[in-house]
């Protein structure tokens, strides 16, 4: 049952009981320091957050269809089935169990290392790879945030908040091969073909049970 009252200040004593928020947001907290201390400001530093802001939807989208919804494959006697994918099943049967809403933070150190590894590798300065870092967690803090938010009891009150919890839930409730993306409503999904109608959109029997 929705609770009557939820609050902003109750959705974040929620939200800080959770590992994944803590995570993230020690990471940023280190890189936001770590670039503090580099200096070696340039025009590329200002870009990134301006690029990865406008990429992020498809990155959501790309992470929802192709991890999230991946289908289970054997190859030969061994059944390939990442957890993401697991736990995001578990996540469409039940909505509402709060613990499954967030990224597993057994998968989310990989990511978290594998983030590390792409800012100090693939970067020309190391100024500017953790730049990227240090945007990359405050996109993913606020992905965390939105996507438990969106979750929650609380009722929408702005607009844009309006629009992301009804694309969000349309996904949930009716019909799971449409509207990926999560901090944004008719962005990626509306360029990639995912953004139908819902007075027209069917309502899929497996929204709760993905491959069924």
């Amino acid at each position: 049952m929705a609770r009557r009252g939820f609050t902003l200040a109750d959705a974040f004593r929620e939200f800080r009981r959770h590992p994944s928020p803590w995570l993230i947001a020690g990471t940023l907290v280190t890189a936001a320091a770590a670039r503090a201390v580099l200096g070696d400001w340039q025009l590329t530093d200002a870009l990134v957050p301006v690029v990865m802001l406008a990429l992020f939807p498809f990155l959501e989208w790309v992470v929802h269809v192709g991890i999230l919804h991946w289908r289970p494959r054997r190859l030969g006697s061994l059944i390939v089935d990442w957890r993401l994918a697991r736990k995001h099943r578990e996540h469409h049967q039940d909505p509402r169990d709060v613990p499954l809403i967030f990224i597993p933070w057994q998968s989310l150190i990989w990511v978290l290392i594998l983030a590390v590894a792409v800012a100090l590798l693939v970067f020309p300065r190391p100024a500017l790879g953790v730049t990227f870092l240090t945007c990359l967690t405050v996109l993913g803090l606020g992905y965390e945030w939105c996507h438990y938010l969106i979750h929650s009891d609380y009722k929408p009150k702005s607009r844009w908040y309006r629009a992301i919890w009804r694309n969000h839930r349309q996904h949930h409730y009716k019909n799971e091969r449409y509207w990926f993306t999560v901090t944004s409503a008719q962005t990626a999904d509306r360029v990639l073909g995912t953004c139908p109608d819902p007075a027209t959109a069917p309502t899929s029997p497996t929204a709760r049970t993905l491959h069924a």
